[in-house]
């Protein structure tokens, strides 16, 4: 057939061009670690479903098997909705709940946390760490991945990867400034850096133009020579780029549609019955055909021809042991300190966002102390003294919050990747995470509070005004820990909905009983004291006019001065009872309980147990049944 001829024509003058670009870098490999055994993966009768409506499901995977080989560069084609890159998280292990069928490794069972750590997952999007250069990135892979390993073995791992991806030029280069190809195979060389012999890419060439994409292809093609299983699933690949694949796997309504080498495709084409028209690629003729624009009853009739007459042959290939370990995993203090170095870089180079949060609270000092000016030894303005002090506490409510809304659900993708990459455990992450916010969070806040406190005449009181910072510190940390759990489980546009709307009823209910000459009935005390904002509020009154501090200066123009004495204004607040160290240690209690809750909700965003997984089939269940979009 003509068409076959040329397309065979095109292979081997492409194949020509490869072979002297490989002869040209066949010695290339990665030499820092040891070489481990090549993997084979095969699956059988592998099937995957999901809820769908109120009563019934879909099945995404109908029964597929297949074989993925080391040494070759494979692709899973499809049409959109026809399950590949479900195949890919299931074979990769990203999704395993709902999916049914065997996977074996070098003829092994797969378990899949073992084989977590002999193999990588690039998704889709290049989410790639900011503000790092791209050899900064690399040294801290290297050190969060190899463990126990000489310095110098570290740097000639990433001088060989950034050697054999080409982006030796572009090591200085931010991640920001980064072209699409180059961001691409920076995302490789990060999951390259402890050599696993089992790499999956979902969409590599996804927003590539076509040099791009070809060169992204060529590299992964050399990885797979260097004897690594390299699986990835494309979308409508070019000819050429087609062509360069040793092995394709093409998924049509979730059954297996063909499976064999490129060179055959075509030939499998014209025994089902299809004639692939003339100057027409290949690729793009398989995918129509298995979306079905040219009949439902061709799809058919190639997943019939591929169960009868593409048998899957056993691998032949010297047994090896699996599972296979890695190296090392490094200790937690050094996993926690390279996570520091890291975030402390990446904040030392978001020097705009510093100057913002720091002329931000500069104005709002400015702002508060102005609208609240002396009220602090003025025995007429004590009412308005207990405003400041709730003023304070929304500002430290807000502000704080605000920006973890907006920024930390992007930063739990980024934790998603490397976690799931086995890169560190969630609690060094964590604890560094904490840490490194503690110091600029701190700083921020006392320029705020030295301004208004002076600005607005408190107390000259060492003790006083070390209550006063102490309270207001926990509350921007209770505020922070309160954006960051529901950031954990929300996205953007979600979170800063939820976020804003909780605090309403947080303030309202801790300004209850304000100015009633009755205690309040034990139920709305419990209510009031569920909310952190009344132990703040108690907190820093008491820390202004409580202590035994004496009658406050009455100017002698006004002729009522009813709040002059403090105890007069602690029993008009209703807080004549209030011990300000129960209340501070309230706040850390709450600040703790916080903490605790915000590291719960966030691993099992990474590792739902059967509990959150039942809530999110069901929030599933109620999106399908009312159509909401996610």
């Amino acid at each position: 057939m003509p068409v076959e001829s040329e397309f065979k024509a095109e292979q081997s003058n492409e194949g020509t061009r490869e072979c002297l670009k490989h002869a040209a870098t066949q010695n290339v490999s990665l030499s820092h670690l040891r070489k481990l055994p090549p993997i084979d993966i095969e699956f059988n009768d592998l099937t995957y479903t999901i809820p769908y409506g109120p009563r019934g499901s879909k099945v995404i995977l109908r029964g597929i098997c297949g074989q993925f080989k080391s040494g070759e560069l494979t692709a899973i084609l499809g049409p959109s909705g026809a399950g590949k890159s479900t195949l890919l998280n299931i074979l990769a292990g990203y999704r395993v709940t709902g999916a049914a069928g065997h996977v074996s490794i070098n003829g092994d069972a797969r378990d899949v946390e073992s084989f977590k750590k002999i193999s990588c997952y690039i998704m889709q999007e290049d989410l790639i760490q900011p503000r790092l250069t791209v050899y900064e990135a690399m040294q801290f892979a290297v050190d969060l991945k190899l463990g126990n390993v000489p310095k110098e073995t570290k740097l000639t791992a990433i001088e060989e990867i950034l050697d054999i991806l080409r982006l030796t030029r572009a090591k200085d280069t931010i991640a920001e400034r980064l072209s699409g190809g180059e961001r691409k195979r920076l995302s490789i060389a990060l999951e390259l850096t402890n050599n696993p012999p089992v790499i999956f890419l979902d969409e590599p060439t996804s927003g590539l133009d076509e040099i791009s994409a070809t060169q992204c292809i060529d590299l992964l093609e050399r990885l797979a020579r260097l004897g690594r299983t390299v699986i990835c699933s494309l979308h409508t690949p070019s000819a050429s780029i087609f062509a360069k694949f040793d092995h394709i796997y093409i998924v049509a309504s979730g059954q297996c549609a063909y499976r064999n080498s490129v060179q055959n495709l075509l030939p499998f084409l014209q025994q089902v019955g299809l004639e692939c028209p003339k100057h027409y690629n290949p690729a793009d003729f398989v995918i129509e055909m298995s979306a079905g624009e040219y009949g439902a009853e061709w799809i058919t009739r190639m997943v019939s021809f591929v169960d009868t007459e593409m048998p899957i042959d056993p691998i032949s290939r010297p047994a090896t042991t699996y599972p296979m370990k890695r190296m090392s995993k490094i200790p937690w203090f050094d996993q926690f300190t390279t996570l520091s170095r890291r975030m402390l870089l990446q904040l030392y180079r978001n020097k705009n966002y510093v100057y913002l949060k720091i002329g931000l609270h500069i104005f709002l000092g400015f702002i508060i102390g102005g609208l609240f000016l002396d009220v602090g030894n003025d025995g007429t303005k004590t009412l308005f003294n207990f405003g400041f002090c709730f003023a304070c506490l929304i500002v430290f409510l807000y502000v704080p919050m605000l920006p973890v809304l907006m920024h930390f659900p992007s930063e739990v993708q980024l934790i998603k990747r490397e976690y799931f990459n086995l890169w560190y455990d969630l609690s060094p992450y964590y604890c560094a995470f904490t840490v490194v916010n503690i110091p600029l969070q701190v700083i921020v806040s006392s320029i705020y509070l030295l301004m208004v406190y002076v600005i607005t005449g408190q107390p000259m009181e060492l003790f006083r005004f070390t209550m006063f910072f102490s309270v207001c510190l926990l509350c921007v940390f209770i505020a922070e820990s309160m954006a960051l759990a529901i950031a954990s489980t929300l996205n953007i546009v979600n979170g800063t909905f939820v976020g804003p709307a909780i605090t309403v009823p947080l303030m309202l209910v801790a300004v209850q009983g304000l100015g009633e000459t009755q205690d309040l009935p034990i139920y709305r005390k419990l209510i009031m004291y569920l909310s952190y904002i009344r132990y703040g509020l108690e907190g820093l009154i008491t820390a202004l006019y409580g202590f035994n501090r004496g009658t406050l200066y009455c100017p002698p123009t006004e002729i009522l001065c009813e709040f002059g004495a403090p105890p007069v204004l602690l029993q008009t607040m209703q807080m004549k009872h209030a011990v300000f160290w129960v209340d501070f240690l309230a706040l850390i209690i709450i600040l703790v309980f916080l903490k605790i809750t915000t590291y719960y909700l966030l691993r099992q965003r990474l590792r739902p147990n059967k509990t959150f997984q039942a809530l999110h089939l069901i929030g599933r269940l109620i999106k399908s049944h009312f159509n909401i979009a996610t």
